[in-house]
């Protein structure tokens, strides 16, 4: 029963929070907190600002530190499935219905509405990660790292997560 309600106290804040993680944060309090009493509004407190400082989704985070406080590993894999699940078997239910009627050609001009959009918000946020650079580390290391990325990816085709690890020791050593 322990591993049905950490189940449930991540998977109802997963469907009624919209919005992400952020607009979950009082579900999941109140589940937490007052439904199975696990913590005190202090304890949640101090969890969320721990999960708040750690890269990534804090409903996740959450669901991955609650999880494991009352279940263990078990229960770390249970919370966290949980957090994920709603917004997995939506995109799972979207799929379908887009592969079933792929040939539609307003799914085809749907396509060719988001794709631009996605490009530009990928711009975007290229962007914002380039000046952020610029600001932290100055042109030239931005440079550097920008056009050694680019040659190494697309030039010689090495995995991305080799560049990207290879840019987290650079700036570990070099720039740190």
């Amino acid at each position: 029963m322990k591993y049905w309600h950490i189940f449930m106290a991540f998977f109802i804040p997963g469907i009624l929070g919209y919005g992400g993680g952020p607009a979950s944060i009082p579900l999941v309090e109140h589940e937490v907190v007052e439904r199975y009493e696990w913590m005190s509004v202090q304890e949640f407190s101090e969890m969320l600002a721990l999960a708040n400082s750690l890269p990534g989704p804090i409903a996740t985070k959450m669901a991955g530190y609650i999880g494991y406080d009352e279940g263990g590993i078990l229960g770390a894999f249970i919370g966290v499935f949980a957090a994920v699940a709603p917004s997995l078997i939506i995109m799972i239910l979207l799929v379908g219905i887009l592969y079933k009627y792929k040939d539609s050609n307003k799914v085809k001009r749907l396509t060719q509405y988001v794709r631009p959009v996605i490009a530009i918000l990928l711009g975007v946020m290229a962007w914002n990660f380039f000046k952020e650079s610029y600001v932290g580390i100055g042109f030239w290391q931005t440079a550097l790292i920008t056009i050694c990325s680019y040659l190494l990816i697309e030039r010689m085709k090495v995995h991305p997560a080799f560049v990207i690890g290879a840019a987290l020791v650079y700036g570990g050593l070099l720039l740190g």
